[in-house]
């Protein structure tokens, strides 16, 4: 495993990371009992930093990881967020803020957090986020309960916007860098690297997009990427490869991101991904897959309450 600085943190995170968005998709004990298995694999092989949320799950994450990392928590970088509680449900005010990151700390079993982060910001008053959200997270970390705050999002101007008026430690942003999309490293990447902020990748495939099943039905991209991304997936194939190794490639190889975010819940996905890590692609199918999806390039989607200014 390769580890990078996390902005100016100081932790030194694992190049590929363990997302929990998952963990509560398989309800059974049988599910929740594998949801131990691969992050005890995880952990094994190296992988040192797990996200979470309250959101996820309606707080069955944040339990099951909780659970796993029983007598493990001190090998790892905890990071889990507030903000978002449902579908429609936000409530970025300091006192909730407070109250959820207690409630998270129980869930998590944990006194504190390595990092604290204010979630899908796109859907709160920018204006109180600056003013109420980041500062009530700072004083959490005043007082103990977590070391770092960031800030995690899809638009990528709201995040730099809100990271320009208020400090932050990290920026998670999601679907903004990977083979569909570069432009992550047009408005985030370099204002990131001048402030020394740590740079987290996430959905290195597309949220399910570049896989050899397809996107999922409820994917918000245009049908001309699904289809897109379906010829590349058939390229790399007739290549003897898989598109999902060529797509996590691509992010891992990014210089100045410090760690490639990756959804998983079973060991069998933690032994696939990790696998991936030693793929090397040749660089005439690189080339080829780059190709075939160069007329979908960049192509976002609105997301936030105020869609038509979020770009």
């Amino acid at each position: 495993m390769q580890y990078r600085d996390l902005g100016s943190t100081g932790l030194r995170v694992s190049v590929m990371s363990m997302g929990a968005a998952s963990f509560a998709s398989d309800s059974s004990e049988a599910g929740a009992e594998e949801c131990v298995c691969a992050t005890h694999c995880a952990i094994d092989q190296g992988i040192n930093f797990f996200d979470v949320s309250p959101f996820y799950g309606e707080t069955v994450c944040e339990e099951r990881l909780g659970k796993a990392l029983l007598g493990r928590r001190d090998e790892v970088f905890l990071a889990t967020k507030c903000g978002r509680y449902g579908g429609v449900e936000f409530d970025f005010s300091a006192k909730r803020v407070a109250r959820s990151t207690d409630e998270s700390l129980a869930r998590l079993n944990t006194d504190y957090l390595d990092l604290l982060q204010a979630h899908d910001i796109e859907f709160g008053d920018l204006d109180q986020i600056v003013e109420e959200t980041l500062p009530a997270m700072r004083e959490l970390q005043e007082a103990g309960k977590c070391r770092f705050i960031g800030i995690t999002g899809y638009p990528l101007h709201v995040l730099r916007q809100v990271a320009e008026r208020h400090q932050v430690d990290t920026i998670l942003s999601y679907c903004r860098y990977n083979l569909l999309i570069t432009d992550m490293d047009d408005v985030l990447t370099p204002f990131c690297r001048d402030r020394g902020i740590g740079l987290i990748n996430a959905s290195p495939l597309h949220m399910r997009l570049l896989t050899d099943t397809g996107a999922p039905d409820w994917h918000p991209a245009p049908e001309e990427v699904k289809q897109a991304g379906q010829r590349a997936a058939e390229l790399c194939r007739a290549a003897g490869a898989n598109i999902s190794d060529v797509a996590m490639r691509f992010c891992l190889d990014h210089p100045y991101v410090a760690t490639v975010l990756v959804g998983m819940s079973k060991q069998r996905h933690v032994e696939r991904n990790l696998a991936a890590m030693q793929f090397q692609p040749d660089p005439e199918l690189m080339a080829a897959v780059r190709e075939a999806l160069a007329p979908v390039q960049n192509v976002t989607w609105p997301y936030g309450w105020d869609e038509p200014g979020l770009e």
